[in-house]
């Protein structure tokens, strides 16, 4: 059962008034212009910090691939300028995100002690599509003071312990006492702020994470602000639940980074062994 709510949303908003709104954001965080994501042809500009930019970035860039499905824009370096012009003057826009092509791009920026890093697909409301899922569990609106405790594995995905003060907003669903999903907002910039999910193993596959996503999506737009929604190509789980929850794919991302941080980032997780006694 899926019921509609759309009591106290801004009644001026509408899916493209938020596709743009997203647009002038990427523009801040790449140091472009909104138009440059509607064009045909491709775009590359100079990366440059911001403090409107999305307080997670590591800005100035070396290379930023970005595309709403018309082109490319690149933010890039004066170092990698070239580089990566080449890249996506050689490749149509959709074969720049994926393999072998990403090996070229991998292969050229070696040389500046770069290599590809995060790639994600990016999500934003689909406002006729966006309906309030029932949920059989009991659902609760949280915030700040709540989270305290709840920095755990976990709920890692919708809660970040590196960047607590962006956590601004949640809602758990609970089994009698228990916290069994969480669903958490993270205020990653003035406009936009982006949504993060955990549903307990035992409790997946039965809409608590769609019911937990559509609820705060409603509560984000509430407050003024768009939600977002990230997930890796691979991560079907996560890109199911989005659109489920009345979300639609809205642009992709591919952010290259120092070959220190990506060796960094695989290596293994360390394992605690147990003391032994006596």
């Amino acid at each position: 059962m899926k019921t509609e709510c759309r009591a106290d949303m801004p009644q001026n908003l509408t899916s493209r008034k938020i596709r743009e709104i997203a647009m002038r954001q990427s523009a801040i965080d790449l140091n472009c212009a909104p138009g440059d994501f509607l064009l045909e042809e491709n775009r590359l500009a100079i990366s440059a910090p911001d403090p409107r930019a999305r307080r997670y970035l590591s800005l100035p860039f070396e290379c930023n691939l970005v595309s709403y499905g018309s082109n490319i824009v690149a933010s890039v370096s004066e170092a990698t300028r070239e580089t990566v012009k080449a890249y996506i003057e050689t490749y149509p826009a959709e074969h720049c995100f994926e393999t072998p092509n990403l090996h070229i791009l991998n292969e050229a920026l070696s040389k500046f002690d770069l290599a590809v890093c995060f790639m994600a697909e990016y999500f934003l409301p689909e406002l006729n599509r966006l309906k309030m899922h029932a949920c059989k569990y009991h659902l609760k609106l949280l915030g700040q003071p709540d989270f305290r405790s709840l920095y755990l594995p976990q709920w890692s995905h919708a809660l970040c312990e590196q960047r607590k003060h962006l956590d601004v907003l949640g809602v758990g669903a609970y089994d009698k006492d228990r916290l069994i999903a969480l669903a958490g907002a993270s205020a990653d910039c003035d406009t936009m702020w982006q949504i993060g999910i955990d549903v307990l193993p035992e409790y997946r596959s039965r809409g608590i994470g769609s019911a937990l996503t559509s609820r705060l999506a409603f509560e984000i737009l509430k407050r003024g602000r768009v939600p977002f929604y990230c997930a890796a190509w691979s991560n079907l789980r996560s890109v199911r639940n989005a659109i489920r929850s009345g979300f639609r794919p809205a642009w992709v991302e591919m952010t290259a980074k120092r070959k220190s941080f990506v060796a960094k980032m695989n290596q293994p997780p360390r394992t605690v062994l147990p003391q032994s006694g006596g």
